[in-house]
């Protein structure tokens, strides 16, 4: 293993077998795999967000994880909370002597472990945002070189992340810097699926069918008739956004299953304009194919 790191990342678009890749090295380094994705932090999401538990058992060996079903339904978990879940979870590893294996996942996590936490805990400035969200993206630049000289890499054509960092250049002109919390931070040397668009295509439209055909909608049936909050099931997005528009009656099962597929494409599709963003800034990820065996790609590192 190339010195420097401290863990492993493994990330591609959606479908493409992060999952068992990263448990099979974690076979491999006496490991434990951190998810890193928003939605399988929460408990009886579990088809839709594809938690498939059952791959993290490699022959007799039971691979270990964290961050999975460590939050209730409908509780506000945030990136703060998640920053402090994983250092929890790193330091648990670290005394058992497990090498994490990081799989993601959400884009902002990725975004928040890969970068300094320093400030995670300045807060909102809600008025402020108010202000901003309506200014064209000439205005919101102009305001950005106005208060903020902290964030040479902050990607300008996000919106949400250049309000952000106007937020945080107008807190810190009259306050110190808060405390931060970060005790750990991960090195990965970091492991890209490489899958042709077709074949990604194609293994998106046979995993949803899977999924419809294995009790995907009888889930989220399930939560709603439970009394989880249809508003908070739509905010989740992509699986449990279409399919509670169906229950509900706003699309029929044809047409949920056609705006689904077309949306997870759409979303595979961002992940990879997203991945070749974070190389353009210096991240150094391996690409293989989907193929190449575990023991290869181990050698490639070392």
């Amino acid at each position: 293993m190339e010195k420097g790191h401290n863990c492993a990342l493994v990330l591609g678009p959606t479908a493409s077998g992060k999952t068992k890749l990263a448990v099979e090295l974690a076979s491999q380094l006496n490991g434990a795999i951190f998810s890193l994705d928003s939605r399988q932090v929460y408990k009886q999401l579990d088809i839709g967000t594809g938690k498939d538990l059952y791959e993290f058992q490699v022959g007799e060996k039971q691979i270990p994880y964290y961050l999975i079903n460590i939050a209730e339904l409908e509780e506000n978990y945030n990136l703060s909370r998640f920053l402090s879940d994983f250092e929890t979870a790193w330091i648990d590893a670290q005394t058992k002597g497990l090498f994490p294996i990081l799989c993601g996942g959400t884009g902002l996590y990725m975004d928040a472990l890969m970068q300094d936490h320093e400030y995670v805990n300045i807060p909102a400035n809600l008025a402020l945002r108010g202000r901003l969200e309506p200014l064209e993206h000439k205005e919101l630049l102009l305001e950005f070189e106005k208060h903020n000289a902290k964030f040479p890499k902050v990607d300008t054509h996000n919106k949400r992340r250049l309000i952000r960092a106007i937020e945080i250049g107008v807190y810190l002109k009259g306050n110190p810097l808060p405390p931060s919390e970060k005790t750990v931070q991960p090195k990965p040397f970091t492991i890209g699926i490489d899958i042709p668009v077709e074949e990604r295509r194609s293994r998106i439209a046979d995993r949803l069918q899977h999924r419809l055909q294995n009790g995907l909608v009888e889930e989220v049936d399930v939560l709603l008739k439970s009394g989880v909050s249809k508003v908070w099931l739509l905010s989740l997005g992509l699986e449990y956004k279409f399919v509670t528009q169906h229950l509900l009656g706003q699309l029929s099962y044809l047409e949920m299953h056609s705006q689904l597929q077309t949306a997870i494409h759409q979303f595979a599709k961002r992940q990879m304009t997203w991945f070749r963003k974070l190389e353009r800034e210096g991240l150094d990820i391996r690409w293989h194919s989907p193929v190449m065996g575990v023991a290869d790609i181990l050698s490639d590192l070392n």
